[in-house]
């Protein structure tokens, strides 16, 4: 076992780093270890079918920023 890290002394880059490696790593065994729930699988399958038929609609970031405005 290794000995715990010192977070409050680690600079903040390294964190996000650290942080980023972390999730790369857990990502590659999500599917195979199943811990990703089946209907969330099918869910992003059926999207990516979608955008594959030009049956998704996506908006524009910028246009979603002032609609997002208009709300607040």
């Amino acid at each position: 076992m290794t000995a715990p890290l010192n977070y409050d002394k680690m600079p903040l880059q390294d964190k996000f780093i650290m942080l980023e490696e972390l999730w790369e790593n857990m990502s590659h065994d999500a599917t195979a270890n199943g811990f990703t729930p089946e209907w969330h699988l099918d869910i992003l399958s059926s999207r990516e079918k979608q955008i594959a038929n030009s049956e998704s609609h996506f908006n524009n970031l910028e246009d979603v920023k002032a609609r997002l405005g208009k709300l607040v």
